[in-house]
């Protein structure tokens, strides 16, 4: 349960709430999110118009990364200041919350310019125990204080990871800033690559909250609604930021990526069986995230960074919006919901087949990623699998004559088809001075494995294998599960605080 409560004063006239809907100090910060946000679309149109990468006094370089960054970080912000406005009416750390949300979007917007390696691991520490402030917003609650210890351990493990890793290159490398030594990642010894990739990826790892450290993330429901979408829509994607921008490093080791594959494959795995068998609403939106963090490391593995970062924006646009909209979702939908689907039959399979083949070949059309044996045809065969699930999921509950809604299926979902590959293409413009953000690999006999392990998790997911048997069930809703010293588990309780 989130930290939605409202603080009232003595009266409870709502214009006595403390800290006020009125209060001129939150307004100012959400009137700056957005200023920033004009300001970040400015910079976008300046590194497109020719200006290109800048360099500040070997502390910062601002690319197409940075400024991609920029626009969706600002951008969320400001949607998350504006939606606190009225959520956070109330509440007596709210002053706190927005300066929280601020100091958090200033945070992010150093690390993706940082070029220094020590401003990159300051800002990397900065922005996790920042969030694990947000995340224990609701102090008077022990559970969510437990929350917010479990998180800093985690962001300082990582931050420890992240500062190693980098530490490794400087030394390796001679150089303190990152374009010195990514231009010269080739030169550098086998070894260090090697352990300071490894540490870079664990750190990615840990604060994208891939199986198996999703603990933090899972627990982390007692942070206030707008907190939890900033985290999911934002936090969690600065692994993909992190490995887009170390990318040379991994792409001069294909054990390395390889790793990546593995790693993400078997978290987006994991996460969609997890979801499937959770009972609460949020749980479920938290192991989608832990699902969708895991395709985005698993597009980094095949060495498509700038998917990776498309990736990245798009589901943070999707989870801010569940997650904000949460509230709705459980008032519309009705118990039994679920359970009224309509079989498909032959010919809606065979729609839903076709419509997942499509959408796999406009893709490739579109982007030129599955037109040859590299892992852009992991991607391609990925994108059909998700375009078959769709058809089947929109075909199922659709309330229409079978003409109607099979014929239907195609007009949804090429056009979505292609807006995600229109997005990456812009994505892949922007950062086409990024070094190495577009490496797809060689396919191996690995790659055939983790696609394979795809479609037959997607098999047992229809068919409910996992329902079945109750040991397994009962193991996936358990390895769900976020730490029992962090969840509120009464109304009573809740209320008291």
């Amino acid at each position: 349960m989130h930290a939605d409560e409202r603080e009232r004063g003595p009266s409870g006239d709502p214009d006595r709430l403390t800290g006020g809907p009125r209060d001129g100090f939150a307004r100012t910060l959400t009137a700056a999110s957005w200023v920033l946000w004009l300001a970040s679309l400015a910079a976008i149109w300046a590194f497109v118009a020719g200006v290109g990468a800048v360099d500040v006094a070997g502390l910062l370089h601002i690319d197409g990364l940075t400024v991609t960054m920029w626009a969706v970080v600002a951008f969320f912000t400001g949607i998350v200041h504006t939606y606190s406005l009225r959520y956070m009416a109330g509440n007596e750390g709210r002053g706190r919350f927005f300066v929280g949300v601020s100091a958090f979007a200033a945070t992010v917007g150093l690390l993706v310019a940082a070029d220094h390696v020590a401003v990159f691991a300051a800002a990397w520490l900065g922005m996790g125990l920042i969030m694990a402030e947000l995340i224990g917003h609701a102090r008077s609650w022990p559970q969510a204080r437990e929350a917010a210890r479990l998180a800093r351990r985690s962001f300082l493990a990582s931050s420890l990871l992240v500062a190693a890793g980098l530490g490794a290159l400087a030394w390796a490398a001679g150089s303190t800033t990152l374009t010195g030594i990514l231009a010269g990642v080739d030169a550098l010894p086998r070894w260090a690559r090697l352990a300071a990739g490894a540490a870079l990826a664990l750190g990615a790892v840990v604060q994208s909250a891939l199986a198996p450290f999703q603990g933090w993330l899972m627990s982390s429901m007692t942070a206030p609604t707008p907190a939890s979408a900033l985290m999911h829509a934002g936090f969690v994607n600065a692994g993909g930021l992190l490995l887009a921008r170390t990318a040379p490093v991994f792409a001069a080791e294909p054990f390395l990526l390889g790793s990546l594959a593995v790693l993400g494959t078997a978290s987006a795995l994991l996460g969609k069986v997890w979801k499937s068998v959770q009972p609460d609403l949020k749980r479920r939106l938290g192991s989608s995230t832990v699902a969708q963090m895991g395709f985005m490391v698993l597009q980094a593995g095949l060495g498509l960074f700038a998917a990776a970062i498309t990736h990245l924006v798009l589901h943070g646009f999707y989870k801010a919006y569940r997650f904000l909209a949460a509230g709705t979702g459980i008032a519309r939908e009705s118990p039994g919901a679920d359970a009224e689907v309509s079989p498909l039959g032959v010919a809606g399979s065979t729609v839903a087949l076709g419509t997942g083949l499509a959408s796999a070949v406009l893709f490739a059309v579109l982007t030129g990623k599955g037109l040859h044996l590299d892992g852009g045809l992991v991607l391609a065969g990925l994108v059909a699998l998700t375009g078959v699930h769709a058809a089947r999921q929109v075909a199922r509950r659709a309330n229409l004559r079978d003409s109607w809604r099979y014929g239907a299926l195609p007009l949804i979902g090429l056009p979505a088809v292609a807006l995600y590959a229109g997005a990456y293409r812009l994505v892949r413009g922007l950062m086409a001075d990024v070094p190495a953000s577009s490496s797809p690999v060689e396919l191996t006999f690995l790659h055939g494995a983790l696609a394979a392990a795809f479609l037959t998790t997607y098999i047992a997911l229809e068919t409910g294998v996992h329902r079945r048997s109750r040991r397994l069930y009962a193991w996936l809703l358990n390895a769900g599960q976020p730490r029992p010293e962090t969840v509120l588990t009464s109304r009573e309780e809740y209320d008291d605080h």
